[in-house]
């Protein structure tokens, strides 16, 4: 058998477009085939959209309490003129492997399947799972269904470990997040007579007032210096409609999120401005998680320290699954290589050195599953 390198792994995963919002089930196909030939138990999990599924794979036994190494596998789109090649054809520039998602992350994803000869070649005590979720950049909407059928797949695990991009240093926390979509529907006319129309954009006015007053309301109550800021959040993001200047806009909505601290819902923070819309207007959740909060002294805190060799962070500011795996009731930490600052970007890369130090960090569980 061929033994595929980290490298070789991630030119291939880089290779898929699986662009958040799309299908990604030749990828799918792609790792469960390479799983099962070393003996993992794989399960492809078809969302609800049919043409996207999640993976859930086991190393071991899955009767036995284990420890998830969890990862997406969309990334955002790469539409941007600045890219010096094909963004979804890995390049080589010195120690940059550099393509779109190489980063966020399937530089961790690619770490993980490397290890997995050696993790299949070791007697484990515990199980390592393999959980690869789609669209998360979407705000998480594959992975709450593969957390569902987790009862049926295997014994509570341990702990999880989210691989997005920390320098792979243990990150205890991260805020939630929730954002909703407010329509408005009205009556096109000509401007001259407004009476004869009715104003969409007009009808969002109060629920946006709303959403102005919260956030500025959140500056003042419970916070949390872990983050910055240290406060929950609320924006307004997009507003759009109409038509033209000289039409009453038939039509408008708007783009509202949240960014809630720990021990706060991040839906609840909407209740004035869906309080505000009432019946006048359409309201639609488009994604929602909650925080992550993981104590400092935890056996998940201590087993990333001893792994990774640094020791914990307190927060971060983008958020993960993370927060939905510990909502689950397991432990969850945000550990994986790289840097945040190069996702999104044209010319996204991860060093050669970075992704062999994750493959090394799973070793390195493993190893320990061994003892």
């Amino acid at each position: 058998m061929t033994i595929l390198t980290a490298e070789d792994l991630l030119g291939r995963l880089v290779g898929y477009p699986t662009v958040v919002g799309h299908a990604n089930l030749n990828l799918i196909q792609f790792i469960a085939d390479y799983l099962e030939s070393y003996g993992a138990q794989v399960h492809v999990l078809t969302g609800p959209e049919g043409d996207r599924a999640n993976l859930f794979a086991t190393i071991g036994d899955p009767s036995v309490p284990g420890y998830i190494l969890s990862g997406h596998v969309d990334v955002v789109p790469a539409g941007e003129p600045e890219w010096k090649g094909d963004p979804f054809k890995m390049r080589r520039d010195g120690d940059r492997l550099i393509g779109r998602g190489t980063c966020d992350m399937k530089g961790f994803d690619a770490a993980v399947l490397a290890a997995v000869p050696d993790l299949a070649a070791l007697s484990l005590s515990a199980p390592v799972h393999i959980a690869l979720s789609y669209d998360e950049e979407a705000g998480c909407k594959g992975v709450p269904h593969m957390i569902a059928e987790l009862p049926n797949l295997c014994a509570r695990p341990l702990g999880c470990i989210v691989g997005e991009p920390t320098g792979l240093q243990p990150v205890l926390a991260h805020k939630g997040k929730a954002a909703l979509r407010l329509r408005a529907k009205g009556l096109a006319g000509h401007s001259s007579r407004p009476d004869q129309g009715q104003n969409a954009i007009h009808a969002l006015l109060p629920a946006l007032s709303a959403a102005a007053a919260q956030a500025e309301a959140l500056k003042t109550q419970s916070q949390d210096a872990r983050f910055a800021p240290s406060y929950s959040t609320l924006q307004i993001g997009v507003v759009q409609g109409g038509q033209a200047v000289n039409i009453i806009p038939d039509h408008a909505e708007a783009l509202i999120e949240t960014r809630a601290i720990a021990g706060v819902d991040p839906r609840q923070l909407m209740a004035p401005i869906i309080a505000q819309a009432g019946s006048s207007l359409e309201v639609d959740w488009i994604s929602s998680y909650p925080a992550l909060a993981l104590p400092t002294e935890s056996d998940l805190s201590r087993l990333m320290t001893e792994l990774s060799g640094k020791p914990p962070l307190g927060a971060v500011s983008f958020g993960t699954e993370a927060g939905l795996f510990q909502q689950a009731g397991i432990p969850s930490i945000i550990c994986g290589p790289g840097d945040i600052s190069r996702a999104h970007k044209p010319e996204e890369y991860l060093t050669r050195a970075e992704l062999e130090a994750t493959r090394d960090m799973i070793c390195k569980l493993g190893q320990h599953l061994a003892n």
